[in-house]
């Protein structure tokens, strides 16, 4: 079995940053929307974010081109587009059902070459699923490269010309026209963006950091949980989902099937404590002592949920500090897929590491509570 290796690092976040004050103007506002943000964006804590549309909503990137211009930041003068040998992607929002995110970002590669491609679905969890496929390749010696990203590209899912009809509907019909919660709290919480990872079998004399990966492991509780946050649905009274294809077109748009919608009860209930359990069962099965670890870098949605991850970890005698976590949610957002990737460039662009320290990547999914880790170690 080989070695692998992150040698290089890239991000792209779409546009200026946007911050709290003008993101009501740029989504749009719905009925109970002013109050509804008021109250999410006190608790999540987010500053600024990304969003791929301009001020009169024309969309500025696809999420391919988002994915596309982030991989672009990996070559250099010796890695090209012609040297690619894997393209492995992971996204929560592909820009169409069919084809694949993958074909579409390699479509973009015109100075490329024929090369094996992987798509990675899900939700925040699909872009470390695409780093995986990467690691295992290399891993297995079946390629001496692969370029892994993850990305969202989910702002236009969330502008507020997608949920008018079923306003509109419920207002003919003389319902009380109010966006329900578990729509209205995700418009105010996701961002756009894209972060890639060059993987190679030998570490990159010429780079000042270099990144082992140790070891990729997840965990799902599907099995024992409903779901929690679900696209293209409905969830019955019993929890179970029934798809956009039982549902007329007409329905689509009446009852917004396609907008991503989440039971923040069910998220507090279950994120913490299986984040909790799963991370130590994780560390145990591969032998790696939390005291151990330098850089706690957790994909976290809200700042709501910081503190609570530390204390369902130290109260399962994981023992983090909280010094070592590090994140940057209130500058860039809620990138899903993409935020680890994003996270551990702008890591290792501003912080002064040392040869040897250990970063451990954590990304939890509430679709249905899956958990994914991976250990990093500097070189």
């Amino acid at each position: 079995m080989k070695e692998v290796y992150i040698t290089k690092t890239a991000q792209f976040l779409p546009n200026e940053p946007v911050s709290n004050e003008e993101m009501g103007k740029k989504l749009g506002y719905l009925n109970n929307s002013e109050r509804v943000q008021k109250i999410i964006l006190r608790r999540n804590g987010i500053k600024n974010r990304h969003y791929a549309f301009d001020d009169e909503g024309n969309l500025t990137h696809t999420n391919a081109a988002l994915t596309y211009e982030a991989i672009k930041g990996l070559y250099d003068e010796e890695f090209t587009e012609k040297d690619v040998e894997i393209i492995s992607v992971g996204t929560t929002s592909p820009d169409q059902i069919l084809p694949a995110h993958a074909v579409m970002v390699h479509g973009l590669m015109k100075e490329g070459d024929k090369i094996e491609i992987n798509t990675a679905a899900g939700n925040c969890t699909a872009g470390m699923n695409a780093l995986k496929y990467g690691f295992m390749a290399i891993k297995a010696g079946l390629a001496n490269n692969a370029v892994v990203a993850g990305s969202e590209g989910i702002s236009k899912w969330l502008y507020h010309d997608k949920f008018e009809y079923e306003l509109d509907t419920a207002k003919k019909i003389e319902k009380n026209p109010v966006l329900a919660f578990e729509k209205e709290f995700i418009r105010w919480m996701l961002s756009d963006g894209a972060g890639a990872f060059l993987l190679e079998s030998k570490p990159n004399p010429k780079n000042k950091y270099n990144f082992k990966i140790e070891w990729i492991d997840g965990q799902s509780y599907a099995n024992e949980i409903e779901t929690c946050m679900y696209g293209g649905a409905e969830r019955d009274e019993d929890g179970e989902l029934i798809p956009w294809s039982a549902y007329s077109s007409e329905q689509w748009a009446e009852k917004s099937i396609f907008a991503i919608k989440q039971d923040v009860k069910l998220l507090d209930k279950y994120i913490i404590s299986k984040g909790a359990e799963s991370l130590k069962e994780v560390i145990e099965r591969n032998n790696c002592p939390a005291e151990s670890i330098d850089y706690f870098l957790p994909h976290i949605s809200s700042f709501y949920f910081k503190d609570k991850l530390m204390e369902g970890l130290r109260a399962i005698d994981v023992n983090i500090s909280d010094d070592k976590l590090y994140t940057n949610l209130d500058r860039v957002g809620n990138i899903g897929a993409g935020a680890s990737f994003v996270m551990l460039d702008e890591l290792h662009k501003t912080q002064n590491l040392k040869k040897g320290e250990k970063i451990l990547l954590s990304v939890p999914e509430s679709g249905r509570f899956n958990y994914v880790y991976a250990l990093l170690t500097v070189v």
